[in-house]
């Protein structure tokens, strides 16, 4: 890359740039060389984009990680652009940000088979009154009694009672599973168990007393019908009782804390097993807690390593059987030793990285309001245009993303967010912003300050498969002091939970006049 120059089309220099290969890689060069940090013109921008992966005649340095690079990688590689705000080469840009490929899901079946047992349970539900009226008609038809006003009325009730039972299932049961739990679900099993148990029952009463004897009273028929609908829309009430408002009342404070970098929170819930309970832990997780950065944990790894590895144990009485413990403790002890003298040097490596991130978050900061001056002055010009020559969102965030690529590219390698961004994504949201007005602080945002995770694409999430680690039995109840993990792949979750105590109140009468006072004033007083 460092002797690759790209020459805009846009620029009014590109008559120039056409020459021979040799005197454009050479005026590139001395470019380079002569650059100054200091510069007070801004007219030449100058664009660096990474394309490391696309250089196949360095085996060995494109399979190395990007974190070994230098942090300075960008003053190596120079698109000489002339004064053009609109050079944009996609070959060079295809480095950046670039994704790492997640894992391939496979199709997995089990998390349907509730909502398929659902559905299959609310047919039955649905087809078993409607049987009741059917079978008779077309049994002995001939033997049924006349259905009068009465029965007619019936049938005006079992119509709307099916109607709003169908609702009523479908708004509380019918939903796609947002989690594949380890154990069933137990109160979901029991509501299932106690319908299947009355629709038996019914269809066991119904072939003995009815279709055996051929009964003639088909009003008695229908209110048998009824009846079923309205034991139905009773165990409805259950459901909802059950599943949706035992748990409303707060009753536990569960803390989970990320083991990696030990990030807190806090959530009030109610009467819930242990699988529940880390069901609403990480639909919260997602949303509560920081995109979650390894990056950021290595330096404290390889800080402690450099120091372990600069030691070195003699051992002056010969072998033993002890020996890698002596060298072990030796070590230990040596690092203990040498922990005074080290928080200098830990302070002073804290100092040069928030220097660092500082100088590039203003240099990020002066590159993308100047990208935002650069569209809003365009707009000013389309306006003056037809109507069918105006620019397209996207296509003016391809047109000012190179002029901010640089900084935000080295911003991001130095605060080690480059595997959470991809081109792709920051350009979706840089046409986001310029549809929709926003200023450059609010596209700044989602770069500067950590969101939750769920703001990323699916890609960055770190992982979408969780273990429940429980003493107790996972569909157990809550209990005070109960203990559980959540662990992927990277870090854990671990959960502690503690009973909200009982709030007595005591009321205490205050008199209307015991906080009254009279203010005497004498004569002879100044007032």
């Amino acid at each position: 890359m460092d002797t690759d120059s790209i020459h805009s089309g846009y620029s009014h220099h590109s008559n120039r740039s056409r020459g021979s290969n040799k005197q454009s890689e050479r005026s590139s060069r001395d470019r380079h060389k002569s650059h100054s940090r200091d510069s007070s013109s801004r007219s030449d921008k100058n664009v660096t984009i990474s394309a490391s992966s696309a250089q196949p005649q360095q085996p060995d340095q494109s399979s190395a990680p990007t974190d070994a690079q230098d942090d300075n990688w960008g003053e190596t590689t120079t698109a000489v652009t002339g004064t053009s705000d609109h050079s944009l080469s996609q070959e060079d840009l295809a480095g950046f940000g670039k994704e790492t490929e997640g894992p391939v899901e496979k199709l997995n079946c089990v998390r349907f088979l509730p909502l398929a047992l659902t559905l299959v349970l609310g047919l039955l539900v649905l087809i078993t009154p409607l049987s009741f009226l059917v079978l008779p008609q077309l049994m002995w038809p001939e033997r049924l009694q006349a259905c009068g006003t009465a029965c007619e009325g019936l049938f005006l009730s079992l119509a709307f009672k099916l109607l709003i039972l169908l609702l009523a299932g479908w708004a509380l049961l019918v939903r796609p599973a947002r989690a594949s739990l380890p154990r069933i679900a137990v109160f979901r099993a029991l509501l299932g168990l106690l319908t299947l148990l009355l629709l038996l029952s019914y269809w066991l009463f119904f072939g003995v007393r009815i279709l055996d004897s051929q009964d003639e009273n088909y009003q008695g028929i229908v209110q048998f019908a009824v009846s079923l609908v309205d034991a139905l829309l009773f165990i409805h009430y259950l459901a909802v009782v059950l599943l949706e408002i035992r748990h409303l009342q707060p009753c536990f404070s569960l803390c989970v804390v990320r083991s990696t970098d030990g990030e807190t929170h806090h959530y009030n819930l109610g009467q819930l097993s242990i699988q529940r309970a880390a069901q609403v832990i990480l639909e919260h997780y997602y949303k509560d807690f920081s995109v979650h950065n390894p990056a950021l944990l290595t330096a404290a790894k390889s800080r402690a390593a450099k120091h372990l590895a600069g030691l070195k144990v003699y051992n002056v009485d010969g072998a033993g059987s002890d020996t890698a413990t002596a060298q072990s403790r030796a070590k230990i002890a040596a690092a203990a030793r040498q922990r005074d003298a080290s928080h200098n040097e830990l302070y002073y490596e804290e100092a040069e990285h928030e220097r660092r991130v500082r100088k590039r978050r203003a240099r990020l900061v002066v590159a993308v309001e100047e990208a935002f001056t650069h569209v809003r002055r365009l707009q000013e010009e389309e306006k003056k245009k037809l109507p069918g020559d105006e620019m397209d969102p996207r296509e003016a965030a391809q047109a000012i993303f190179p002029s901010m690529a640089r900084a935000l590219q080295k911003y991001l390698r130095t605060t080690r967010q480059q595997h959470c961004h991809s081109m792709d994504s920051i350009q979706a949201h840089l046409a986001f912003c310029i549809t929709n007005n926003m200023t450059p602080k609010a596209f700044l945002e989602s770069y500067l300050m950590a969101g939750p995770t769920l703001q990323y694409t699916r890609e960055c999430w770190q992982t979408r498969q969780w273990t429940l680690v429980s003493e107790a039995s996972v569909t157990s109840p809550l209990r005070h002091g109960s203990e559980f993990q959540l662990k992927s792949s990277d870090f854990s979750l671990v959960v502690t939970s503690k009973a909200i105590p009982h709030l007595k109140l005591r009321e205490e009468y205050v008199h209307p006049k015991s906080h009254k006072f009279v203010l005497q004033l004498q004569s002879e007083t100044s007032v």
